[in-house]
């Protein structure tokens, strides 16, 4: 679906820090208006689907516009707080979530939106469970009620603080059952949803168009009435049609290099960059079903050879930094075990974890990525780590790639030895840097199990509501995770919204997930 120089407090990731490159004298916001233009937005990060019950990855970007949770995170919020609904435990074990919907909703089409349809909308996540989808995230639930119209309870199997995290996310979205099967995804390309937008029109791979949901009643503010998101393929092409004037900003892809260049320009050629505090993660997952990636001893000996500072550097140019755990650094419990263990790279030591073994050299491995996924710096990483490997002497490496829809089919079927992945958080907090790639069925569709972690540590941390006491149980997990190297952090990043000088709320409008909300967005006008 970018370590950084600034520590971010724990769950106040939705702060951000703006560096404006040009300053709009003699320009105020405008609001929204119903003959403004539509704000085009450019993006390398395209949906994989358009069905919330089918996606755990970037196509929560386009989600949380057209469609509604029950709690969300506004912009500068630290924790979930109502959207379509007021929510909040009522028991003393924390085990049943109420909320309680606000009066008379209705979706897009009209439709009424009541506590039947919050229930078939997580319902039917579950009973679908499409294999890696969001079906994950829901383990601790039990099942689901309604009272009347208005108010659905969630009973938990057990104690769970992320629970409101959870159900912020867009996975949870609430969709109209008239138009969504209970047993089934949706394939008609449409969606029906109670966001601030409306899907007007979708091109796969091409544009989606977004326009005032005339119907919708939530926290959001909407700065604009229409907004087009463009998809492209690499970052140079979205950002010379920034340039051109074509699109009026970027978000997600944005290329170091450009970054780097809109740094070094300082606004002189009418553009301006925001940087957003940075959650975003990078990592190499192991197929354990794999003869060789399936080692112990080889993943080790990779994870002993890989110098992530050299990658930060000479391939995203220092606009990434390297992380040494799965919990990036800026949240409670982050370490630095791969560092500790493995400390700085050293092909000596590699070959004797591999001689220790048994295992003979040189391992042949082939490495997976996406061409259209994580920025046009994909691939040069890629290279980068091919050449790591094989300055080494111990590995012999082939690269592969395909496009993001064909390439996710791929790993969910276990097709690749090792691949690489990108992970933007559901919400900001250490568990959702564990939880989603451990178990039998996870994220990844490559199985974790590591029994420690899924049934005494996350268990454990999931008891606590105040988030900072739980700190021993994501140190030990993270510990356990660096020993086993089934996942291999790489690197953590900002996000950056590079935008015409005309348009201002870049710096509102990212979430604590980084995602973007588009209404946050507007036109400048002169005074």
């Amino acid at each position: 679906m970018r370590v950084f120089k600034r520590l971010l407090a724990p769950r106040t990731l939705a702060a951000t820090a703006s560096i404006s490159l040009l300053a709009g004298c003699g320009l105020v916001e405008s609001g929204g208006s119903e003959d403004a233009e539509p704000i085009v937005v450019g993006t390398t990060s395209a949906p994989s689907t358009l069905d919330p019950a089918a996606s755990w990855d970037g196509s929560w970007e386009l989600y949380r516009n057209v469609y509604q949770t029950l709690v969300a995170f506004p912009s500068g919020a630290a924790q979930p707080e109502p959207d379509a609904a007021e929510c909040a435990f009522e028991d003393a074990g924390n085990r049943e979530y109420r909320c309680t919907l606000r009066e008379d909703m209705t979706f897009s089409d009209g439709d009424k939106l009541d506590a039947a349809a919050v229930k078939y909308s997580i319902d039917r996540i579950r009973r679908i469970g499409v294999k890696g989808g969001p079906v994950g995230l829901l383990g601790s639930l039990d099942r689901v009620t309604t009272k009347g119209d208005r108010e659905v309870t969630f009973h938990l199997k057990k104690t769970d603080a992320t629970f409101p995290f959870v159900l912020a996310t867009p996975a949870m979205s609430i969709v109209d059952p008239k138009e969504y099967p209970a047993d089934k995804l949706r394939e008609d390309g449409g969606v029906t949803g109670s966001g601030p937008y409306a899907l007007d029109s979708y091109t796969e791979g091409e544009k989606a168009v977004l326009v005032k949901n005339e119907h919708y009643d939530g926290f959001a503010d909407r700065k604009n009435d229409a907004v087009t998101i463009r998809y492209f393929e690499d970052s140079a092409e979205m950002v010379a049609a920034l340039k051109a004037k074509k699109i009026d900003a970027t978000f997600r892809g944005l290329g170091a290099s450009d970054v780097v260049d809109l740094q070094a320009k300082h606004g002189s050629d009418g553009l301006q960059l925001v940087e957003g505090a940075g959650t975003e993660i990078s990592y190499l997952v192991f197929n354990p079903r794999d003869p060789w990636a399936g080692k112990r001893a080889v993943r080790r000996a990779i994870a002993q050879v890989i110098d992530r500072g050299a990658i930060a550097h000479e391939v995203y140019r220092d606009t990434v930094e390297p992380l040494y755990s799965m919990v990036p650094k800026g949240l409670t419990g982050h370490t630095t075990d791969f560092f500790d263990d493995f400390g700085d790279p050293s092909a000596t030591k590699a070959a004797g974890i591999l001689s220790d073994a048994g295992i003979t050299t040189p391992v042949p491995l082939t490495l997976w990525y996406t061409t259209d996924r994580y920025g046009s710096q994909t691939a040069p990483e890629f290279q980068e780590i091919k050449r790591q490997l094989e300055e080494s002497k111990l590995f012999k490496v082939k690269l592969e790639s395909r496009p993001w829809k064909t390439y996710e089919a791929g790993y969910r079927k276990g097709e690749y030895p090792v691949f690489g992945r990108g992970w933007f958080p559901d919400f900001p907090d250490a568990d959702n840097f564990i939880a989603p790639f451990v178990g039998q069925e996870n994220a990844l569709s490559t199985p974790y199990l590591s029994p420690e972690i899924t049934d005494r540590l996350l268990p454990q941390s999931r008891q606590e509501s105040d988030r900072g006491a739980v700190v021993r149980q994501f140190e030990r997990a993270q510990q356990i995770m660096a020993q086993d190297a089934r996942l291999l952090p790489l690197w953590q990043g900002k996000q950056y919204i590079a935008a015409s000088d005309e348009i201002s709320g870049g710096e509102r409008a990212l979430d604590p997930s980084t995602i973007m909300m588009m209404w946050e967005l507007s036109r400048k006008t002169s005074w």
